[in-house]
């Protein structure tokens, strides 16, 4: 019975608005799932393009997801946060279908530029809604929730594409990419009840002439050091595989049980820590417990390239457990800090320059990961630490300057 109320928690929450970005994150995260596992693979093997070809696309389409995001945020004061997210999911959908039919690199570049720049979009548009739609610690709750069920049903996604990398065929991998669109798709159905208006309902009086984010100098250092910290991500995703496959002892299916071992502890505690982390204060104390825990976790990946099979597993299991709760801890911070530093007067544009943050972050990743852990091993590891741990502490001494 608990757990029957807890699964209705998350996946029927009471809100309506609550309810239909929850079941929209359910159709959108099996569709990333999908495409996460098979992207690359059919991107090489039955589309034909070369490794270097997808590096290109993709870096390009980073760049252009960066001014998307914060583009996005100003649209969203145009047209409405609920309609931009909406027009976002829906047309991610249509993209991705660009990808069966992309035929040269050109067309390619296109198709990805498309896609990965209405995603940016598509988080600004969200994150947006959820700041004019909620107050105080149920906005960062609410983000939690979302997170925890996306991690899960991203988890799902590649579940089913499991099947697809088990046949092996042309038909099965064109299938699972046709998939994806129809999953985002899908996604945008319970948005049309989404109510159209949205006022900003944060505590406080609403500023007559709204400020701009771009002008606000703590808003702006608050997003530079969440971009720092983003770079985690491509830690885990791209950073650990090369390590694990390159530099230890351990078997290569070791990555997908850290990969699945990281997505379960998000699932399970998101929402908890976010709880603790619902103030400016207790926001910048997760943020530099988040950057310990991710120097830490650095320095274990760093030390499982010595010893043998069962120490080096046992090594890389604390460290994924160390940068699983460092993820969960320093994401519901710079949540809180994303809405609470934000003038509610304009939202959307705040909203856009912290999902560019994390576009940067994200863009910039496989980059200084590679260059620094993968290509100089442990000192790189060390440098990681360091650079983890600088924007942890400096994001607490950012909120210790902000007025009680």
């Amino acid at each position: 019975m608990l757990l029957q109320t807890s699964v209705q928690r998350y996946l029927r929450p009471d809100d309506p608005v609550a309810r239909a970005l929850t079941w929209t994150t359910i159709a959108s995260s099996l569709s990333r799932g999908v495409f996460f596992s098979v992207s690359v693979l059919y991107f090489t093997r039955v589309a034909g393009f070369t490794a270097t070809t997808v590096g290109v696309a993709l870096s390009i389409a980073g760049g252009v997801g960066v001014a998307a995001a914060l583009g996005a945020g100003y649209l969203a004061r145009l047209v409405g946060a609920r309609r931009l997210l909406l027009i976002t999911t829906a047309g991610q959908g249509s993209a991705l279908g660009g990808y069966l039919v992309a035929r040269t690199p050109a067309a390619f570049v296109v198709v990805a530029c498309l896609v990965v720049g209405l995603l940016a979009m598509q988080r600004t548009a969200l994150t947006t809604t959820i700041a004019e739609s909620f107050t105080g610690p149920e906005r960062v709750e609410v983000r939690a929730r979302l997170r925890a069920v996306t991690n899960a049903f991203i988890g799902g996604g590649s579940g089913l594409a499991a099947v697809a990398l088990a046949v092996g065929t042309r038909s099965a991998y064109l299938t699972a990419m046709a998939a994806t669109g129809v999953l985002q798709l899908v996604a945008a159905i319970p948005l049309r009840r989404v109510p159209r208006a949205a006022a900003p309902t944060a505590a406080g009086p609403v500023r007559p002439v709204p400020r701009s984010p771009l002008r606000d100098p703590t808003y702006l250092v608050a997003t530079g050091l969440y971009a720092v910290t983003t770079m985690q991500f491509g830690l885990l995703t791209v950073g650990v595989p090369l390590w694990v496959s390159g530099s230890t002892h351990a078997p290569p299916v070791t990555v997908a049980v850290l990969l699945a071992l990281n997505t379960a502890i998000v699932s399970l505690l998101q929402v908890r820590a976010a709880r603790g982390a619902d103030t400016l204060r207790t926001a910048g104390r997760a943020a530099a417990r988040g950057g310990l825990l991710l120097a830490g976790a650095c320095g274990l990946y760093a030390a499982a390239s010595g010893g043998g099979v069962v120490v080096t597993v046992t090594v890389l299991t604390l460290a994924t457990v160390a940068h699983s709760l460092a993820e969960i801890l320093s994401e519901a911070g710079n949540w809180t800090l994303a809405f609470e530093l934000a003038d509610p007067a304009n939202a959307g544009a705040y909203q856009g320059v912290s999902q560019m943050g994390m576009a940067m972050g994200t863009m910039l990743a496989p980059l200084v990961v590679t260059a620094t852990a993968i290509e100089h091993g442990r000192a790189g590891w060390a440098v990681l630490a360091a650079v983890f741990l600088a924007a942890g502490l400096a994001t607490r001494w950012l909120v210790r300057r902000q007025p009680v």
